[in-house]
């Protein structure tokens, strides 16, 4: 992994230096404690993380073709049905080598980009709880990586997302709320009722699923002269900064 990586290439310098600080004290008679040497080896490890972590504007955004398709994101999406950690969220990334990093994922969590978190305790006594996000948060990832490949500003981005997202999404989760529900009970009814409820309950769905996505569409057009504005307004908060 990248963190495993920056240990390597940092132990290969500490080890490099210390050889440098060695050779030094035998030629010269001299003996200059190490960490004189140590420190400017750990800033330089330091700023190779940095360079990673968003607001570095290094690299390109992650070319769409290579970003989650929606079937793997449905999957995701019910394997961490109860929620993902900031952790596995980073892995579900750099496992299929999509640059994403946790210095990355908390500058989305800084840039209002991503659902809240929630605590849930962990299995077992006197272990504590731990912060999960819900399972959408990867789609949102995903989604931010998409306007970032189409060439969007981080201001652009918020425009587009923060203003009726989370309210659009929640609607869509309430609405499968319901779907998952509603066959249940309509199962305990006489058969002439549940075929009939049955037969709603399709033409319901389909009507809500088309509803979510209108209103996704619709408020994308209404975002877009906010957006247009922070282009205008010289807005330049470089989507590299979310990378």
């Amino acid at each position: 992994m990248r963190t495993s990586s920056l240990r390597s290439s940092g132990g290969a310098l500490l080890s490099s230096r210390f050889q440098e600080w060695a050779q030094h004290g035998r030629s010269t008679g001299t003996v200059v404690p190490f960490r004189a040497h140590r420190r400017p080896v750990l800033e330089d490890v330091a700023q190779r993380r940095d360079d990673e972590a968003p607001g570095a504007g290094g690299g390109a955004p992650t070319p769409r073709h290579l970003l989650l398709k929606d079937e793997e994101l449905r999957a995701i999406e019910g394997q961490y049905a109860e929620g993902i950690s900031a952790v596995q969220i980073v892995d579900v990334f750099t496992s299929r080598g999509i640059k994403f990093s946790e210095a990355s994922f908390r500058k989305y969590v800084q840039q209002g980009l991503l659902p809240r978190s929630k605590r849930v305790g962990r299995k077992g006594k006197h272990r504590g709880s731990m912060g999960v996000y819900p399972a959408k948060t990867v789609r949102r990832i995903n989604d931010v990586k998409k306007l970032m490949a189409d060439g969007h500003t981080i201001e652009e981005i918020q425009g587009q997302f923060l203003l009726y997202t989370d309210l659009v999404e929640g609607l869509g989760e309430h609405l499968d709320a319901l779907w998952l529900r509603l066959p249940g009970d309509i199962a305990e009814l006489e058969p002439r009722a549940r075929k009939e409820c049955d037969r709603e309950l399709g033409e319901l769905r389909k009507t809500g699923d088309e509803l979510v996505e209108r209103l996704r569409e619709l408020t994308r057009r209404v975002a877009a002269p906010r957006t247009q504005s922070l282009r205008l307004a010289g807005a330049a908060g470089g989507a590299e900064d979310l990378l």
